[in-house]
């Protein structure tokens, strides 16, 4: 294989993860099993996620596909300093571990409340329980929504074990009502039914 040229020495490999260890933000290394790197991993997954959801928006072009977009995307930049958090030991306790890190998005909270809110007021009433599915768009923000869960799940994992910020955990919480808000919202504006559940006949 020819080596694409480049004008930079940087190198995305490094080869200090081949025996499966992962270095931490702060120092220190541990296994890629451990659940801390299971938490922002599953962030990291989160955020791909809302990546894909996003260009399904911009395909579909839906009146409020910009609104949408310029949302999605200010959760993307959210992301980032949850997984950096989540990535630092002792963040919370020590001075010198978070110094350097971003501030987490805590007041953000209440916008994505909001947002939810807004979005709500123009569904009609949700009577069943519906599935994943209807618009193109609608699945996808579906799926975001389950990664978000399963992230949730993992920084629970980890608070059993260490200190976490309990404004990360309503973050997540917060997001996932968003996009199953989204998501209806989504299949409302492309004229797809949601999908409901009536269990087997």
């Amino acid at each position: 294989m020819v080596p694409l040229e480049t004008g930079s020495s940087l190198k995305i490999y490094t080869r200090t993860g081949d025996a499966g260890s992962t270095g931490l933000f702060g120092g220190g290394r541990v296994s890629k099993g451990d659940i801390r790197v299971e938490a922002y991993g599953e962030v990291d997954e989160l955020n791909a996620s809302i990546g894909v959801a996003i260009a399904a928006l911009g395909a579909a072009s839906l009146p409020s596909s910009p609104l949408m977009i310029e949302g999605l995307r200010r959760v993307q930049v959210d992301l980032f300093p949850i997984g950096a958090y989540l990535a630092t030991p002792g963040a919370d306790g020590s001075a010198a571990a978070a110094r350097h890190l971003p501030p987490l998005p805590s007041g953000e909270i209440s916008a994505l409340e909001e947002w939810i809110d807004a979005a709500t007021a123009r569904l009609p009433e949700l009577k069943s329980f519906i599935l994943p599915g209807g618009s193109v768009v609608a699945a996808e923000l579906h799926r975001a929504r389950t990664v978000c869960r399963r992230a949730e799940r993992r920084v629970t994992q980890l608070s059993d074990e260490a200190t976490v910020e309990g404004s990360v955990l309503a973050y997540l919480n917060r997001l996932s009502d968003l996009l199953f808000t989204l998501a209806r919202l989504a299949n409302l504006e492309a004229g797809a039914e949601d999908v409901p559940w009536s269990g087997r006949r």
